[in-house]
């Protein structure tokens, strides 16, 4: 374990407690800018996510939380089982203590491959991503398969839909599609020496990641929840397809599918043995707006008021903090406390300072903190080396991202 036993004790949900003026008063001594992990709201947030994923165990995406406390923590409950890792050193690096960790994206990295064959311990608990014989052929002129362990590996098969009408609706990830693509890299791989074909994976990004029920916008909502259907019952049938023409040529050990937003959606299929999850255990801005679930807020960061530039508008240190994805306004950290603050549009979150506008500028003076939240889980961990937890009405610890243990993956 990374952190002192206790302080994230996630296997009674406590009730649901005060809201930021609380927070604001549990970490009076701080000193922002800082970051804080509520035990309560991530304990409610874990356990339902199990609820919602039913009888289907959850792999935990590490990318959506890079502490490996939270890690720990969140696997130490019924439900879980194994991590979703997103570099192979970064994989590498969890394993030492993780005995089930898959990467979710193919690697390429000389280095990672040359350690991961160099250890059989490591090997077996590691299960690299492909979607290509040349990823097999890059892991082959690292380490010959003659001189390491068999190397481990999960097909990822394409969730996306290809609408006729809308054209490609999903992610630009795994050129496998088709069933019998899945068939033909699956063959591929068996005939090779040195690879060992345990699993596939099949990431609904466009169900998962996508607010079905964005506010203010109605039809929108109405057209995405359209599609989303559409495209369920289509990655369905091809999944179950893919899923059977594969293990007709190799005995698979799991079937990953879905995400935070989708768990309801993909633990009805049958050919899924897993689900993956991350997010929703922080509830970031992005999962405001969805109509099967909300989580709670259980992740945050405060900036302080270092000036007042202009009567009804105040500055604080920093706040650019951006989100990956498409560039736009969901993508900022949302002011959250006190309430009625927004960014000015022509200059928004800025790296070393955000002027902040509204009702609740008005009682904001030097030295003050507001409140933000991250639009996306896990990147709120890139920005600070802890997370204070934060147990009711005081800070009980804390615990290292990766960056505060010195590590910085992508």
């Amino acid at each position: 374990m990374s952190e002192p036993a206790g302080i994230l004790d996630l296997s009674r949900p406590a009730p649901r407690e005060a809201g930021w003026a609380a927070l604001t008063a549990a970490t009076a001594e701080l000193d922002p800018p800082f970051a804080v992990l509520d035990r309560g709201a991530l304990a409610r947030n874990a356990h339902d996510l199990v609820r919602r994923a039913g009888h289907r165990p959850i792999r935990l995406a590490t990318k959506s939380v890079r502490a490996r406390g939270v890690i720990d923590a969140v696997l130490a409950l019924e439900g879980y089982r194994g991590v979703l890792a997103f570099t192979l050193t970064e994989a590498l690096w969890l394993a030492e203590t993780i005995d089930d960790v898959v990467l979710g994206y193919p690697s390429v990295d000389r280095a990672a491959l040359a350690a991961l064959a160099a250890d059989e311990r490591l090997a077996a608990r590691v299960t690299l991503m492909v979607d290509a014989v040349e990823q097999l052929d890059t892991i082959d002129a690292v380490v010959p398969p003659e001189r390491r362990p068999a190397i481990r590996v999960a097909i990822e098969l394409d969730a996306s839909w290809r609408s006729p009408l809308l054209g490609h609706i999903g992610t630009r990830r795994s050129p496998v599609h088709a069933p019998a693509e899945a068939a033909a890299l699956a063959a591929a791989i068996v005939r090779r020496p040195g690879f060992r074909l345990v699993g596939m994976m099949a990431y609904e990004a466009q169900i998962a990641g996508i607010q079905d029920a964005p506010a203010g916008r109605p039809v929108a909502g109405a057209v995405l929840r359209a599609i989303q259907r559409r495209s369920a019952a289509e990655l369905r049938e091809r999944r179950a397809a893919a899923v059977a023409a594969v293990r007709a040529v190799a005995e698979l050990e799991f079937v990953n599918g879905g995400g935070t937003g989708s768990l309801e959606l993909t633990r009805e299929d049958e050919s899924v043995t897993e689900v993956a999850a991350g997010s929703g255990l922080f509830g970031p801005t992005l999962f405001d707006g969805y109509s099967r679930f909300r989580p709670e807020p259980a992740a945050a960061f405060a900036l302080p008021v270092v000036r007042v530039p202009a009567p009804g508008i105040v500055t604080v240190l920093g706040g650019g903090w951006i989100a990956s994805g498409p560039t736009g306004p969901d993508r900022a950290p949302s002011p959250v406390w006190p309430e009625g603050l927004r960014m000015l549009p022509r200059e928004g979150a800025g790296e070393v300072q955000t002027p902040l506008t509204g009702p609740g500028a008005r009682g904001l003076r030097v030295g003050d903190r507001v409140w933000f939240r991250h639009a996306k889980a896990g990147e709120l961990s890139e920005h600070v080396a802890e997370l204070h937890v934060v147990d009711g009405d005081r800070v009980v610890g804390a615990v290292p991202t990766y960056r505060g243990e010195g590590k910085a993956f992508l």
